[in-house]
């Protein structure tokens, strides 16, 4: 694992997979962001990919799967994160504050890198995505309450898997129903900005891992 991460850490210095990596997994009919936002007025937020060991010392990562709401991204399953607040000194603490309040995660965090920045027409959210490893054994989540309703291991071998990529109809929350490419993990299905942050970083593992 050691080797891994710093050769993932090397990785995310150098130029980034980007938007090529990112577009890979959008959904149809999705726009670059200079085309979405000629603007500078989105709200800032940040994901936390945090990168854990289980009893077999096999890697993954955490996904949220949000319990039914009134909102944009009710149901979704995403990555640990949240818009910024201005209590947080920047976006990589809007990513460790998150991490804590919805899987109960805040000790033995290091941070190793960012990915490429991605935004979110539909709630306006300009994406940091964050890059960690946990540093100790037996990881045990505590999912928020109100907000979590089941926290899926994304195996990064499983990431690497071509077969998880599925395409079909995803349903939003007001019953109109898009065409879009998604993993599959655990039977839930995790498509739009989570599925383009992992498909950048999908991109830096076969490289590395």
């Amino acid at each position: 694992m050691k080797q891994f991460i710093n050769n993932l850490i090397q990785k995310l210095k150098e130029p980034l997979p980007g938007e090529e990596a990112q577009f890979l997994m959008a959904p149809m009919g999705r726009r670059k962001l200079r085309e979405d936002n000629n603007e500078t007025n989105f709200r800032k937020s940040a994901v936390m990919i945090l990168i854990c060991r289980d009893k077999n010392e096999d890697l993954f990562i955490p996904l949220t799967e949000r319990f039914a709401y009134e909102g944009a991204h009710s149901g979704q399953v995403s990555l640990p994160g949240g818009k910024f607040d201005e209590t947080d000194k920047d976006l990589i603490a809007t990513a460790y504050r998150e991490c804590r309040e919805e899987i109960g995660i805040e000790q033995h965090i290091e941070l190793i890198g960012c990915l490429s920045t991605l935004y979110i027409p539909v709630s306006n959210f300009m994406v940091q995505p964050v890059v960690a490893v946990y540093n100790a054994q037996h990881v045990a989540f505590t999912p928020h309450e109100r907000e979590v309703k089941h926290i899926a291991k994304l195996y990064l071998r499983d990431l690497l898997n071509e077969k998880i990529i599925k395409k079909g109809d995803i349903e939003l929350q007001n019953g109109v129903k898009i065409k879009a490419p998604y993993f599959e993990i655990e039977g839930l299905k995790v498509w739009g900005a989570t599925a383009m942050i992992l498909s950048e970083f999908k991109a830096l593992l076969q490289t590395t891992f």
